[in-house]
């Protein structure tokens, strides 16, 4: 198991580096203990924070309102609960509990 993400009962949890005003949406992988997310969206007025959880909404299948930012509003570094993902991109290599 990565560092960067845990098992909470039926919800996951990542720890994430986030790259805004990247020239594409990806999630590159494990940085340094935490996942590597680029997204295009530039970081001003929580419009990084939007993308970002549209993205994940659906990269594990799921609707926004089941992706929560807990820590990190304001920072590049986030922890992130997805709650009951439905599809786990296979990019990641994370094996449901």
């Amino acid at each position: 198991m990565a560092d960067w993400y845990q098992w909470q009962g039926p919800d996951l949890i990542l720890s994430c580096r986030l790259q805004p005003k990247a020239s594409a949406d990806e999630l590159v992988g494990d940085h340094g203990g935490d996942l590597k997310i680029r997204i295009t969206a530039p970081p001003l007025d929580g419009k990084a924070n939007t993308h970002l959880t549209r993205f994940l909404a659906k990269s594990f299948g799921v609707s926004k309102s089941q992706v929560v930012i807990e820590k990190g509003e304001l920072s590049r570094s986030k922890r992130i609960r997805i709650h009951s993902p439905v599809k786990i991109p296979a990019k990641l290599n994370i094996s449901k509990p």
